[in-house]
């Protein structure tokens, strides 16, 4: 149907908004120029959208309730069996909430976008069911993501496994505790400040933030583009590989991938860590909050990779404390002009646009008093840099990202890999209904000084369990090269088979 036409005065309020003054009569000229344009809108308002096919017979599911949804960690769940044979056969997986499943409710944890329903599969959704596996529905992430911690989410907290009324971790929050509660075997994350590998460190689950734009986000609802990541969650070492193997490459649609690198990362897993070297970062370990019982842990991993064969010694990267923040004005101006001001799309980029998700989340602007306040923090700051500012520290936070990653590359011309702890702290009680403010925020982003800076700088980075401690999982992180996720495995693989990761 024809789009509909401004009139004179809606003109005119339109040009005072840009800065522009000028008469009823130019504004009534502009009007009839205007209309040619307006025919072309018309014109690509009757072409069919261009949305990728559903390939795989599904139905909308269930919102499961609280006797099959223990720790708060579903969604939705809607069964949609994949090919009779691949890779991933006889695998149950759950998709992050931000994850595009056609037919299936997407909330992405905000109540402003609740009933929203995708029309079309994500990429790596298609991926997997291509390889034969069962997404067994949704996993309930925190609202829009913004958050570290488990108690954002607007469906309710998610517990974490191993401990009720602990958190989970964010954002990843309910892909994370399903895996780790045995209930799929493989689950998808999302990471732009830690979000992948936060949940796996407090659930004790193996997490891979891959290379930036080796995974592709299509279908996946960006934050903002140049830190957005998507990838695995699962139990094993061989699970992670596995997926990303049918996760990894080009596709044509998302801008964030530039000539990805991909690997067989499975062949990686027997080859032992001896040759390998390992730099202990040890700006990592001095980050405030860090408890003592996680050093511990976590230099006894690194012993570990010593008894196996590695070379392991300690390096100085003065720019990490740094590259954290680097990640403020480019995660916070830029969530704020793409994911909220760019009504979840943003503009200048070439591939898929999910126009019913413009359409359903522009909506939040009736309902920002019902946005979560870790989303409503990083908004305010977000919006007080692009307005007083124009976004100039946005735009100098990404030059000196490319100073920050340099500094890293440099590390990596000596080592193979850089170890340090996943996070500073183990998962902390979630906080009680009613809390402060403070305690709010504070139990969201007290954990992201460890895992922000391989979201700037792209490396691939997982966290995997390395211990125990007063009944809560211990994460050690691996970084890598780029596109060289087949080392971090080969390392991790060594790991895990050299002992239970819960008596170390």
């Amino acid at each position: 149907m024809p789009i509909s036409r401004p009139n004179v005065a809606q003109i005119l309020e339109i040009a005072k908004e840009l800065g522009m003054n000028f008469s009823e009569e130019k504004a009534t000229e502009f009007l009839a120029l205007m209309q040619p344009n307006f025919d072309a809108y018309d014109l690509v308002d009757a072409l069919p959208d261009n949305v990728p096919p559903v390939k795989y017979p599904r139905t909308p599911g269930y919102r499961p309730g609280p006797g099959e949804n223990k720790y708060g960690a579903w969604y939705y769940k809607s069964t949609v069996k994949g090919a009779a044979q691949g890779k991933l056969a006889g695998k149950k997986v759950v998709l992050k909430d931000n994850v595009s499943l056609a037919g299936v409710p997407m909330m992405n944890g905000a109540s402003t976008l609740e009933g929203f329903i995708p029309v079309a599969d994500a990429t790596i959704v298609t991926r997997m069911l291509d390889a034969g596996a069962t997404i067994m529905g949704k996993a309930v992430c925190e609202h829009f993501c913004l958050s570290g911690g488990s108690h954002t989410s607007d469906p309710g907290p998610v517990h974490n496994p191993h401990k009720m009324g602990y958190s989970a971790g964010g954002s990843s929050s309910g892909s994370a505790a399903l895996v780790a509660a045995g209930e799929v075997d493989m689950a998808i994350g999302g990471d732009q400040g830690g979000s992948i590998r936060i949940p796996s460190s407090f659930c004790g689950t193996y997490g891979m933030k891959p290379t930036h734009g080796l995974v592709p986000y299509t279908g996946v609802m960006p934050i903002e583009s140049t830190i957005d990541h998507t990838g695995p969650i699962t139990g094993t070492v061989k699970d992670n590989a596995l997926l990303l193997e049918v996760l990894a490459g080009a596709d044509g649609l998302d801008p964030r991938q530039y000539a990805p690198k991909v690997a067989a990362y499975t062949e990686a897993l027997d080859k032992g860590v001896k040759g390998l070297k390992i730099g202990i970062l040890k700006e990592a370990f001095v980050v405030p909050g860090t408890q003592p019982d996680v050093t511990e842990k976590v230099m006894a991993g690194a012993e570990r990779f010593r008894s196996l064969g590695a070379t392991v010694e300690e390096v100085s990267i003065p720019e990490h404390p740094m590259t954290a923040a680097v990640w403020a004005p480019i995660g916070l101006e830029g969530l704020t002009a793409q994911m909220m001001l760019g009504n979840g799309m943003g503009f200048n980029w070439k591939g898929y646009y999910d126009v019913a998700l413009i359409d359903a989340h522009s909506a939040w602007r009736q309902r920002a008093d019902d946005l979560s306040d870790t989303l409503k923090i990083s908004m305010l700051v977000g919006q007080y840099g692009l307005k007083h500012y124009r976004g100039r520290y946005y735009a100098k936070a990404q030059n000196l990202a490319r100073v920050m990653k340099a500094a890293y590359d440099a590390a990596f011309a000596k080592y193979d890999l850089l170890l340090s702890p996943t996070l500073p702290m183990k998962a902390t009680p979630l906080p009680a209904p009613g809390c402060t403010l403070t305690d709010y925020i504070s139990r969201a982003f007290e954990m992201i000084g460890t895992t922000s800076q391989f979201d700037v700088t792209g490396h691939p980075a997982m966290s995997m369990p390395c211990g125990m401690s007063d009944g809560l999982p211990i994460g050690l992180m691996l970084i890598g090269k780029d596109y060289d996720e087949s080392t971090i495995y080969r390392a991790a693989a060594a790991f895990e088979a050299s002992g239970d990761w819960k008596t170390f």
